[in-house]
């Protein structure tokens, strides 16, 4: 009599879905300006792109393939990871380049439910008994949804190396951000002490985000893929609460009152 062997248990293939926060190069024709111009933000802003994921965002230009592998070439002697290019035609596309990547987008939109006309669900209405005083029909209200933004609170203070990224709204931290250390959020950023490290806000294309600190001495702020660095800040604003904002393509900087 024989024994009827065990079959081995086969473990299942887990597939998942997860996104990350990948920052997004556009360049510019002449990519020799452009290059030098991310050549200054690297020098002083050290380190900025080690470890990123880069998504090349080359819409609309005009290129060939030779121009993109030289492109793609000058971004890794720089050390600028590109995982993936965006708006390319497949024409320009070869099998040793990082992979098309389509379907992105800034962030995860909130939507407000629509509400049913006349009310958020209307009831059968019943008749009225004879004799009975009929009800006073109530003034219709119109109901409003108000979309609360997500928001992160960090409550202790962010060390050197540390990076928090929260694409899907603020961020509020409450000690200090040290330099070394960065903060992107996809909305407003508020730092209750000095901000030393990086402040990147309206990662995901928020133009009306903004950057509030106690105590101004960053490496780096940023709104909506505009910056400045540690050398671009006016000097009057440094050791100084302030408020930065976007106006166009200008990035204001002005001292809060004590």
């Amino acid at each position: 009599m024989k024994m009827t062997e065990a079959l081995p248990t086969r473990k299942a293939v887990r597939l998942r879905g997860r996104s990350f926060l990948a920052l997004v190069l556009s360049p510019e024709l002449p990519f020799g300006e452009w290059l030098t111009q991310l050549d200054d933000l690297a020098r002083r802003s050290t380190g900025f792109f080690l470890g990123r994921p880069i998504v090349l965002d080359v819409a609309g230009l005009p290129i060939t393939r030779e121009q993109l592998t030289d492109l793609l070439a000058e971004l890794t002697k720089r050390n600028v990871r590109v995982m993936g290019i965006e708006g390319a035609l497949p024409s320009i596309l070869s099998p040793g380049m990082p992979p098309e990547m389509k379907g992105g987008r800034n962030a995860a939109d909130i939507e407000a439910p629509e509400t049913p006309e006349g009310g958020a669900a209307a009831k059968e209405a019943k008749p009225t008994p004879a004799g009975a005083d009929a009800p006073k029909t109530p003034e219709p209200v119109r109901a409003t949804h108000v979309a609360t933004t997500p928001s992160l609170l960090i409550d202790e203070p962010v060390r050197s190396g540390q990076s928090i990224i929260f694409p899907e709204g603020d961020v509020t931290v409450l000690g200090s951000v040290s330099s070394g250390a960065e903060v992107i959020a996809g909305g407003s950023i508020h730092v209750y002490g000095a901000l030393r490290g990086r402040a990147l806000a309206g990662s995901a294309g928020n133009a009306n985000a903004r950057i509030f600190c106690r105590k101004l001495e960053a490496e780096l702020i940023a709104i909506d893929g505009l910056y400045k660095t540690a050398e671009d800040i006016d000097p009057k604003m440094r050791g100084q609460a302030v408020h930065v904002w976007l106006d166009d393509t200008v990035l204001r900087t002005v001292a809060l009152a004590n």
